[in-house]
């Protein structure tokens, strides 16, 4: 019983990680790595696409529309390491004008 409930308990968070903190913690090593904001935040966009689409390739081995679910789910996964990037920068808001 109990390990019938871990195990839901796992599939369960498997997609938040996948999906939330995976894309996270790439745009947090790419803001590490390399201190330039548009390469960080062009190889957060393209490691964390591709490391989804692992993730979801190992998760779902038969693979029919492992590729399809990737393209689908590309835009958040990108606008997760993109803000995250851009908070490791520092630039979470727009810089105001000063008005002479």
């Amino acid at each position: 019983m109990m390990r019938a409930r871990q195990a839901r308990a796992h599939r369960a968070v498997t997609p938040l990680l996948v999906l939330v903190v995976l894309p996270l913690l790439v745009g947090v090593a790419a803001a590490t790595l390399l201190r330039d904001t548009n390469r960080a935040c062009f190889a957060a966009a393209l490691v964390s696409t591709a490391l989804v689409y692992a993730c979801l390739d190992r998760l779902a081995p038969g693979g029919e529309w492992t590729w399809l679910a990737t393209f689908l789910i590309a835009p958040l996964t990108i606008a997760f390491a993109l803000a995250a990037v851009l908070v490791s920068f520092g630039r979470t808001h727009v810089r105001k004008r000063s008005h002479e």
